[in-house]
């Protein structure tokens, strides 16, 4: 497998074994618990997380498609472009200055989780989401993916790369992860 494509599948991995961590330490009754009224629970953090790669999926479904019809890549570096660049970082872990973190963003309102769903629904939907995403990067190795473009599931006038929505989701899941643990913290 290419190296950046193995970058992006250790990141996706290391987001499953840091939720794995979080979920034995978090106690199931304080799963769904708010720490603060504006700020979400645990289970919100990667209900929404779910929502976001759920969404991806069939985009970079689609994209991979695309992909297979243009010459292989071969060895070469791939590019992220410049709304990738942008959105990559603007997606991943926030800043923080002390124990207050920098640069939040409210999601669109489709991406907003309700409700409390079962600790142990979230993990397994987590797992299966990260098992196909980690499944395509593998399906991407050699195509072109830097050469077709994905329309962000947050706005469909936003496109970029497939390299670089690889790129964007496990830095994603970085910074929700990073909020659920401060939230159990």
């Amino acid at each position: 497998m290419h190296r950046q494509l193995r970058q992006v599948s250790d990141a996706l991995a290391h987001s499953e074994a840091r939720l794995a961590k979080l979920a034995d330490q978090v106690p199931d009754d304080r799963w769904s618990v708010r720490s603060d009224p504006a700020r979400w629970s645990v289970a919100e953090c990667i209900a929404h997380l779910n929502m976001t790669n759920a969404a991806f999926e069939p985009r970079i479904r689609k994209a991979i498609e695309e992909a297979r019809t243009l010459p292989r890549a071969g060895t070469a570096e791939y590019k992220s472009d410049f709304l990738g660049r942008i959105f990559g970082k603007m997606v991943g872990p926030l800043p923080m200055i002390g124990k207050i973190r920098i640069g939040r963003v409210k999601t669109r309102p489709a991406f907003v989780p309700s409700g409390s769903l079962p600790k142990q629904e979230l993990l397994a939907e987590f797992k299966r989401l990260h098992v196909a995403l980690a499944d395509m990067v593998g399906e991407s190795d050699g195509l072109a993916i830097d050469k077709v473009r994905v329309t962000s599931p947050f706005g469909e006038k936003i496109h970029y790369n497939l390299y670089s929505a690889f790129v964007m989701i496990p830095r994603h899941d970085e910074r929700h992860l990073q909020q659920a643990e401060l939230v159990w913290a």
